[in-house]
């Protein structure tokens, strides 16, 4: 079946691509709408939630309205809305860890680490993010609304359309999927047990839900 048989479907072609980056505003609009729905199919497949890609998708959509001319080659631009995606949703990703990381720490933790400390959170930080940001996106969906967002489990349960059971069960290959990628990438086997762990962004990992 050609992949030209639904045009709402087909990314734009070279021509308008290179029309758009030589300043017709005709078609800039154009390639921008056209590539609206697979910047939109990239986000709901990369990002946490429907939320999120939404804002991910839009903000690969204004990248491209105000630098289409940066694209070297016109057929590079689903890989290039891809990468744009990709790294806004691991943004995203990285500043739910931040915000719940910081959250969680006391007093004493939160007054002035030291510079080195500073520094191995901010690795971390991104390591997890990118764990959590290679999991399959049901896995990823759960354990971002209720181990980084702390949406109460029947929260969780009625917005992604599952039972309780169904949301306890993937959460839990979730936080295992997790731990598994975290230990395989750990670049210092005798760091604290709770990072061994693999704990999302300070918060526990138990099963209550």
């Amino acid at each position: 079946m050609s992949k030209r048989t639904d045009r709402r479907f087909t990314w734009p072609d070279d021509r308008l691509i290179k029309a758009a980056q030589d300043g017709d505003v005709t078609s800039l609009t154009t390639v921008v709408m056209e590539s609206q729905p697979h910047v939109r199919k990239f986000a709901l497949s990369l990002c946490a939630s429907p939320q999120d890609a939404e804002d991910a998708a839009q903000e690969a959509l204004i990248v491209l309205y105000r630098k289409i001319g940066t694209l070297r080659a016109t057929g590079a631009l689903a890989s290039w809305m891809f990468r744009i995606v990709r790294n806004e949703c691991l943004r995203q990703l990285r500043q739910f860890a931040a915000r719940s990381d910081g959250a969680a720490a006391g007093p004493e933790e939160s007054a002035g680490p030291s510079a080195e400390d500073a520094v191995l959170h901010r690795l971390e930080v991104r390591r997890i993010a990118a764990a959590v940001g290679a999991l399959p996106r049901d896995q990823r969906q759960v354990l971002v609304m209720r181990d980084v967002q702390g949406l109460p489990g029947r929260t969780v349960a009625r917005s992604l359309g599952l039972s309780d059971a169904a949301m306890k069960s993937r959460l839990h290959r979730a936080r295992a999927a997790l731990r598994h990628a975290l230990a395989v990438t750990d670049p210092t086997p005798g760091q604290s047990a709770g990072h061994a762990t693999g704990r999302p962004a300070g918060r526990a990992t138990g099963e209550d839900t």
